[in-house]
């Protein structure tokens, strides 16, 4: 078997793309999208259809307001969760806007709309996964929607603290960003090169799945934002990896043997860390430098390709008034 059969036979694995033709071909458990990805897939001329139907059921005018264009963006990411859904068995991962991170309230409403459009879509709730940052308001308005049976994946996690809340507030899934990790690693210790049992963001990843596993937590680790291949073989048997088409593909040509690396039956020693309160929370993100500013930069750059995208929809909005 090639590695991306084996690895399938230990971990769920994911796809990390908006590019449905990618997802038909690697066969995913399911599919994860962010703001960027969603720009990509976007300007892909196979999507435009798809992209000029939103805009069509959308009413927009000239000049946009904030709430049309937020409109705009929902029914763009429903439209692309029905396609998804078609394809994969599991769950499709829809970010809220990134803007909306340090707002509790302003992100519950925003996922309770996408709940309400994806089932007039025809789309059960329960084939979907909220898509919210990591920060302390982000986590408190995940806590708030899994009791009302919105699954949660929570985005842009760096560091234990922001793992060990998350936890603690039951929310469904997280994605530790694992590449990033690293980059930032590389950037502030000037060291180019990590062996793969060494790379910091593998080893994270490692301590938040023993952490979970030890104290049993229902939590699921989903690694994201991987770098290269060593990363994804080093996090083997995790609960579930989220990978690029780029990646899916080296998998598949790849023959060699994949050996299991994590398994949660394993004997782990963890001390529980828990974050009673807020203060608490900022305080241990304070104290790490590394999950501080890839949060921040996280945020800054998913931001910035919303605001991207939905210019690129009023152009093309406006294209299609022209031809009109």
């Amino acid at each position: 078997m090639n590695k991306l059969s084996q690895l399938k036979s230990m971990t769920e694995v994911v796809a990390d793309t908006g590019d449905i033709s990618a997802i038909a071909i690697y066969q995913p458990q399911d599919a994860t999208t962010n703001p960027s990805l969603l720009l990509k897939m976007a300007e892909m001329p196979e999507y435009q259809s798809l992209v000029e139907q939103c805009i069509a059921n959308t009413e927009l005018g000239q000049n946009p307001t904030q709430q049309q264009l937020d409109d705009l963006m929902d029914n763009l990411l429903v439209a692309l969760a029905k396609e998804i859904i078609s394809i994969v068995p599991g769950r499709v991962s829809l970010e809220v806007d990134a803007r909306l991170s340090f707002d509790i309230e302003a992100t519950i409403s925003r996922a309770r709309k996408l709940i309400t459009l994806l089932r007039q879509k025809g789309v059960s709730s329960d084939r979907v996964l909220i898509k919210i940052a990591s920060t302390w308001e982000g986590i408190q308005a995940a806590r708030q929607l899994e009791t009302e049976g919105v699954l949660c994946n929570l985005t842009l996690l760096f560091g234990f603290s922001q793992a060990a809340a998350c936890a603690d507030a039951g929310v469904y899934l997280i994605s530790p960003f694992v590449g990033r990790i690293l980059d930032w690693h590389k950037a502030a210790s000037g060291k180019t090169d990590y062996r793969p049992e060494e790379d910091p963001g593998v080893l994270s990843v490692k301590q938040i799945y023993e952490y979970y596993k030890q104290h049993d937590y229902r939590t699921v680790v989903m690694g994201a934002s991987f770098r290269n291949l060593s990363e994804i073989e080093q996090l083997a048997g995790c609960d579930r990896l989220t990978i690029s088409p780029a990646l899916l593909k080296e998998l598949a040509a790849d023959t060699g043997e994949l050996k299991q690396q994590l398994r949660a039956d394993d004997r782990f020693i963890a001390q529980p860390l828990l974050i009673e309160n807020e203060a608490q929370f900022r305080w241990s993100m304070n104290q790490d430098v590394m999950a501080t500013e890839k949060l921040s930069e996280g945020i800054r750059n998913f931001a910035a390709d919303q605001v991207k995208l939905e210019r690129l929809l009023v152009t093309l909005s406006c294209r299609e008034v022209s031809y009109a």
